[in-house]
Order: structure tokens, then C-alpha cells, then sequence
């Protein structure tokens, strides 16, 4: 499944060729993906400038000057396509540009979505309303993490990929922080020592940025707008690699699976 880095390079993709310009064609070309598509998607979006694109936690948001802002998320297997050859069976929304540009929501599991909001709505939009700060942003910070950790006696893995603590953090680079963190996916929240969170909250960023400017993992089905794969999986230093060394120690890296999803981690330098 696409997450945060792979969110943000498809946002950072799709800007340069749909923000300012005038949408001359929108088609929603079936009628659901994991949910309705809004019927009135094509009427409140053709003709609309597009004035911005953003993202928040695992979702891509499209501004026009309507004040309407569409929100996709990309599922298990959802990509945008620039310009594509030819219009596929998997390519479920069409828009054009008054720039002579065509993009394509290509999604063959059909797991994505598409609503479309007020603007001024999009803070009580229901998958928006209980989510923590954005990694990336100013709010994460050592005394935001330890509040929230305080007396917790959950695994901090487990903690971390609680939307309502951070937005938009998945399985992978949780794995990947907490090992350049240096800290045991396995220890409970509140037991984290604030050393360690400095680590964490220096770390979150700097490995989402590190696979932002990879393009991404490329996991499975992923790849960039224009086609490209990412490549940040190259660079993984725990995930996937179980029984080969750690980068830090030459500890060797180990797997286990905590309620369906694999972690994975060092337990000679991860404490």
C-alpha cells in the first residue's frame, strides 16, 4: 500500500501540471471505488482552476477555485498517470487541462477513493478529524511525543502507527526510524527514555524525506506519476532484510509479525 512518501511524490508530481490550469474535462468513468464516487463530481469540477495541491496523512488534495477540494487516496494499488498512451480499464477518473494535459487515476484493485469537500469543510472531513500532527510538520516535537506517550504501555511501534498520535506514519518507516533511532520496536511507550525521543523525532522526518527524494518504495504495484519507480526500498536498513546485519552494529536483523504486519528490527543496537 502507497504511504506518506509515496503520497507526497504523487502530489509533488501532479503540481506542475495541474496547478493553475483550467480542468476542460473531468470523468468519473464507473461509479465506485472503495465507496461512491460523488455523482456531482464532474459538474462541480469542469471548468474549475486548480489553485493547489497538498496532502494529508496517507491523502492527496486537489484545490480548485470553486472551493471544493478533491481528496483521493491511493489504496493498495492506486497511481496517477500523465499522459498516458491510452485510457485503460483500470483508469477509473480522466482529467484534462486546458494545457493539453491528461491524467488518469489508475487503480486496478479499485481499494482508492475519491471524495470531494468544501474547502472550508476539510478539518471535519471523517478520516481527517482524529488524526495527530503530520510528521513533517512543526508539531512533532520531543514534548508533543512524550505527552502523548506518558504512562503508555503499548509497544512504541504499535503507538506510532496510531493515526491520532502521527498522521500518516505506516508500517515500513516506523520500522526504518525506529532503527536509526536506535530504539526496540517492542518497548513500551511510556518506558521510551527522552534521549531516545529526540532520536525518534529527528528521525521520523529525515527518513520520510530520504524516501520522498527516492521516489518512493515501489512496493508491489507503486510507481512515481511519470511513470518512474521509486527506489528508496534500495536503501532500506531493516525492512525486508531479516537475517542480514544491521548498518549500525553488524547485529543481525531480526522479523517478527505483531498483529499481521511484519517488523522488522536490530536487537543488538535497537534498546
Amino acid at each position: 500500500m502507497p504511504e506518506l512518501p509515496e503520497v507526497e511524490t504523487t502530489v509533488r508530481g501532479l503540481r506542475p501540471v495541474l496547478e493553475g490550469r483550467r480542468l476542460t474535462k473531468v470523468e468519473a468513468r464507473r461509479a465506485d471505488l472503495r465507496h461512491a464516487i460523488p455523482v456531482d463530481l464532474r459538474q462541480r469540477m469542469t471548468g474549475a482552476i486548480v489553485t493547489g495541491l497538498g496532502r494529508r496523512a496517507k491523502y492527496g488534495l486537489i484545490d480548485t477555485d470553486r472551493g471544493d477540494t478533491l481528496i483521493f487516496h491511493l489504496g493498495m494499488s492506486g497511481r496517477w498517470r500523465i499522459d498516458p498512451d491510452e485510457i485503460g480499464k483500470h483508469d477509473h477518473l480522466i482529467l484534462e487541462t486546458d494545457a493539453g494535459h491528461r491524467l488518469a487515476l489508475n487503480d486496478p484493485r479499485r481499494f482508492g477513493s475519491l471524495d470531494l469537500v468544501p474547502t472550508a469543510d476539510l478539518d471535519d472531513f471523517p478520516a481527517f478529524k482524529a488524526l495527530g500532527p503530520e510528521p513533517l510538520g512543526p508539531e512533532l516535537s520531543t514534548d508533543y511525543l512524550a505527552q502523548k506517550l506518558e504512562g503508555r504501555i503499548a509497544p512504541i511501534k504499535l503507538l506510532l502507527l496510531d493515526q491520532r498520535v502521527i498522521a500518516g506514519l505506516g508500517n515500513i518507516y516506523v520500522c526504518e526510524a525506529l532503527n536509526v533511532a536506535r530504539i526496540d520496536p517492542r518497548k513500551p511507550g511510556g518506558q521510551v527514555s527522552g534521549p531516545q525521543l529526540k532520536r525518534l523525532v529527528d528521525a521520523i522526518p529525515r527518513v520520510l524525506e530520504s524516501a520522498i527524494e527516492a521516489g518512493g518504495s515501489s512496493l508491489r504495484d507503486y510507481a512515481r506519476p511519470d511513470g518512474e519507480l521509486g527506489y528508496f526500498s534500495k536503501q532500506f536498513r531493516v525492512y525486508g532484510r531479516e537475517g542480514e546485519t544491521c548498518p549500525y552494529d553488524g547485529g543481525i536483523i531480526r522479523r517478527q509479525v505483531d498483529g499481521g504486519r511484519s517488523t522488522f528490527f536490530c536487537p543488538k543496537c535497537q534498546k
